[in-house]
């Protein structure tokens, strides 16, 4: 009977398949185009200015080292698109073949002249970038995302992208944070996805590969076991917007480096590094043995066996980053932490994070459960 059941509920899985590809910041190093690159779009991990935190027009980042993407399609008959599966925003939106930046030049663009089902929504769409925004307008259509179509989504059709999305590999940004994030009013997909009853259960989850190209993974409707070990730990959201929970303390070598007292933090697939306040993340570099050069936090590759974890302790359970995980080589530059500083409070827990852990993303109870990552 067990045999059956988990059958039957392996059927209910909806998965999407990621690629991990090279990243903007891969490709700019190997063109040697990095250094140019860096000063015309300083990283600005920033999602969010405390003042608008009300959200008109959602900030999203500039981020050069994001590798994970999979395909969706829209329109009848589909046309195919690859998107980031962004917990960091609510929006979905991609190119149209009414925009002329460069940036639209070298991605796919949707075409909703070619789509029976597509409906102009009649409104303006502008998200606002670190260094520059995307404009365009709303239409209305069937979005299939893992074999599930989304009848009547709304979706961006960008008109105007800002220069650095020129270097992003993939076309577009599915979000798959709460509505509240969502720039105009729009329903996330996620949200249609519950309401249109597509899904056994309201959660989704991402497993994220180390090293290989395929074997990410974003499922819909449940929890993939094949994903992680052990138990999960269920972490109640401290906000509905973001992911967003309560960080107690991050300690290095049993001393508390950073998140002293405890801190806000937003679990976030469409952030590649960890990122936090400039003084803790000063702190937490000190602690494991970096220092900064260029503005990365620059560690010997031969002293990555001997460099210490960082361990997050998040609703009474330590979240351990061995230097492993928390190290990025690069051809060009040596190697360097996955450690950026903001000028915001709010901490992010990146892909560098994900990758350890699994993330299970809990509309139902409206909680972030995490487990140690296969």
């Amino acid at each position: 009977h067990t045999q059956l059941f988990s059958l039957c509920y392996f059927v209910l899985l909806h998965r999407v398949p990621l690629i991990k590809g090279k990243s903007a910041r891969e490709s700019l190093e190997e063109q040697g185009l990095w250094d140019e690159y860096r000063g015309k779009f300083p990283f600005n991990p920033t999602r969010f200015d405390d003042q608008s935190l009300s959200v008109s027009s959602e900030q999203m980042t500039n981020d050069a080292d994001l590798a994970y993407f999979g395909v969706i399609s829209i329109g009848t008959p589909p046309q195919s698109f690859t998107v980031i599966f962004d917990t960091g925003s609510s929006n979905l939106w991609i190119p149209s073949i009414y925009c002329s930046s460069a940036a639209c030049a070298n991605h796919n663009k949707f075409n909703p002249g070619l789509s029976s089902t597509f409906k102009n929504a009649g409104k303006s769409l502008s998200i606002q970038y670190g260094t520059g925004s995307m404009t365009g307008f709303e239409g209305f259509d069937t979005v299939v995302v893992g074999g599930i179509p989304v009848k009547n989504q709304i979706f961006g059709l960008s008109q105007s992208e800002a220069p650095f999305m020129a270097h992003m590999k993939a076309d577009g940004i599915l979000g798959l944070a709460y509505p509240r994030l969502a720039a105009s009013q729009a329903t996330p997909v996620f949200d249609n996805m519950m309401t249109q009853h597509l899904v056994n259960k309201d959660m989704f989850s991402v497993y994220l590969t180390r090293n290989s190209e395929v074997g990410s993974m974003v499922t819909f409707g449940g929890v993939d076991p094949n994903h992680y070990y052990g138990q999960i730990a269920w972490i109640p959201l401290s906000s509905q917007m973001y992911w967003q929970i309560t960080v107690d303390s991050v300690t290095v070598n049993g001393q508390i480096v950073a998140c002293n007292g405890g801190c806000q933090a937003i679990v976030d697939t469409g952030t590649s590094n960890i990122v936090g306040p400039q003084a803790d993340i000063s702190s937490m570099a000190r602690a494991v043995g970096a220092y900064s050069a260029n503005g990365d936090n620059v560690v010997n590759c031969n002293s990555i066996n001997n460099m210490p974890a960082m361990v997050f302790h998040i609703h009474g359970q330590a979240f351990t980053l061995p230097a492993s995980t928390y190290v990025r080589q690069s051809t060009y530059y040596g190697c360097r932490t996955g450690l950026q500083s903001s000028n915001s409070d709010l901490w992010i827990l990146g892909d560098i994070f994900i990758r350890q852990y699994y993330s299970i993303f809990s509309r139902a109870q409206n909680m972030v459960g995490l487990a140690l990552a296969r």
